[in-house]
């Protein structure tokens, strides 16, 4: 059966935004995408959902979290405000965790991304079989990475091992829209040897990968100089650290990770040399902007990303670290971070992009302006930039841009609706603009994945959220005490 779901605003990503829009679905997939009065007569017989003063676009993509760590918001709070501690406690708590535990986490965590318009994730998880039957039960889209974490060369073997086990388990859960993939955690808690054994597995067996990368300055100190806390907590193990006077971005090139064409999680730390190896290896990076401020880490170069044309989407990181999940706000805040970090000197004359405003293409489609001598962006991000980062940007990361994130005939039916008749969003003029700087998930009316409609109108389909919530304070009661 054929449905029509129409609005004021449908905006494709891929094409110009249509006024009176909407798209035919049957099945899983898009078949018809146009003006909502040429689509009604094509397909007569079809059911039509109107959503009125409302913006039709592909789901959100949510390129890196953690919903197993739900349990954990605001585990940032209070007297406790720095990384190291923060790790510490956060590490405590996830070992206090049962199975169904973080079952009841992720699947809290699932449905909080269904209510903000998010329809497929890269979520991080170190017992991946439990996110991966979470975000089945709410029937949201995802790559769930394993996480393997190894400090100690001498047991990089081993470490593998147990990863093909855990991997083996999640790999029996799969189904057509949520997948595994395996993440070595990051360069100072997974050994050299270990990350090669587990790029070439990944090669092998066509895994995706996901890693946290240049994240703090605390990783850069122990990356080049050996020293810092990273490598103190190593002396502390007994675990010999030498460093290799590179940056993480080299590094993971030198050990074979930049080969599988992993997503980077954060990428603050990085310099020219670095994105270009970035793009040179056709990685991408999951930006995750309120993370990285709220842990100090500071900005990553977003308009640098942009500009040389890698591929790049947000992600909220875990909500222990952000404590929401909301790429709607995410890309607002990235987008307004970065006009602030990257603005151009007072006066100073620049050439500026040729834009075609009738489209929502990515700058590496559009014709570019002469590069600034000291790297900065030639001109600030815009509310389109942004849309294209979220949705089609994200999937583009996460290697599913086949399939998703944007509004074509043949793609998969991922597409969400969001409320445009608030007044915080009047008077409206541009749709992208009020998606971007004047709308958060809140807004969203509804979240479809496959066809299917996983949220409408305040309502999660798959779940009875009283008795979850009520599930998710007793665990995060355990944690607490675990702690204390």
């Amino acid at each position: 059966m054929t449905s029509i779901y129409s609005a004021r605003w449908v905006l494709p990503i891929v094409t110009a935004p249509i006024e009176n829009g909407a798209l035919a679905i049957t099945g899983t997939k898009i078949i018809a995408v146009g003006l909502a009065s040429e689509i009604a007569s094509r397909f007569p017989s079809a059911r039509v959902n109107d959503f009125g003063q409302a913006a039709i676009l592909p789901g959100l993509v949510n390129a890196h979290s953690h919903l197993e760590l739900t349990a954990m918001r605001s585990f940032l709070e209070g007297d406790d405000h720095d990384f190291f501690t923060w790790l510490r406690k956060l590490t405590v708590a996830r070992m206090a965790m049962t199975a169904e535990d973080l079952f009841l986490s992720a699947t809290c965590g699932a449905i909080e991304a269904a209510r903000a318009g998010i329809t497929c994730l890269g979520d991080s998880s170190s017992e991946a079989a439990e996110s991966v039957k979470a975000l089945r039960e709410i029937g949201l889209r995802a790559i769930v990475y394993q996480e393997s974490f190894g400090p100690d060369p001498k047991f990089a073997g081993e470490n593998v091992i147990s990863l093909r086990d855990k991997l083996g388990a999640v790999r029996k859960l799969e189904n057509e829209i949520v997948r595994a993939g395996v993440s070595p955690h990051a360069p100072y808690t997974v050994s050299g040897p270990q990350l090669e054994l587990i790029s070439r597995m990944a090669i092998d067996e066509r895994l995706p990968v996901m890693m946290h990368a240049a994240e703090s300055k605390a990783e850069r100190e122990f990356m080049l100089e050996g020293t810092g806390a990273f490598a103190e907590g190593l002396l502390r193990r007994g675990i010999d650290w030498q460093s290799p006077g590179v940056s993480t971005i080299q590094y993971l090139a030198d050990c074979g990770v930049l080969e599988t064409k992993p997503l980077l999680a954060h990428c603050i730390n990085v310099d020219d040399s670095d994105i270009e190896l970035i793009k040179k290896y056709d990685a991408a990076i999951a930006h995750c902007p309120k993370s990285n401020a709220k842990l100090g880490h500071g900005r990553a170069p977003f308009t640098r990303f942009i500009d040389a044309g890698v591929k790049v989407g947000f992600g909220s990181d875990s909500v222990a670290s952000n404590n929401n999940c909301d790429i709607l706000e995410e890309a607002r805040f990235a987008t307004l971070l970065a006009r602030v970090s990257e603005a151009l000197p007072s006066g100073r004359a620049t050439k500026t992009s040729i834009r075609q405003e009738s489209t929502a293409e990515p700058r590496e489609n559009l014709v570019s302006s002469d590069a600034l001598t000291d790297g900065r962006a030639s001109d600030m991000i815009t509310a389109r930039d942004a849309l294209f980062a979220a949705t089609l940007g994200g999937a583009r990361a996460l290697g599913l841009d086949n399939q998703i994130g944007a509004l074509s005939q043949g793609m998969q039916a991922d597409l969400i609706a969001v409320d445009l008749s608030g007044a915080h969003q009047q008077p409206l003029r541009d749709p992208a603009d009020a998606l971007i700087f004047s709308s958060s998930g809140r807004d969203v009316r509804l979240t479809m994945v496959a066809g299917k409609e996983v949220y409408r109108d305040g309502s999660v389909n798959a779940a009875d959220e009283d008795q979850l919530r009520s599930g998710l304070d007793m665990v995060r009661t355990k944690l607490d005490s675990a702690i204390s």
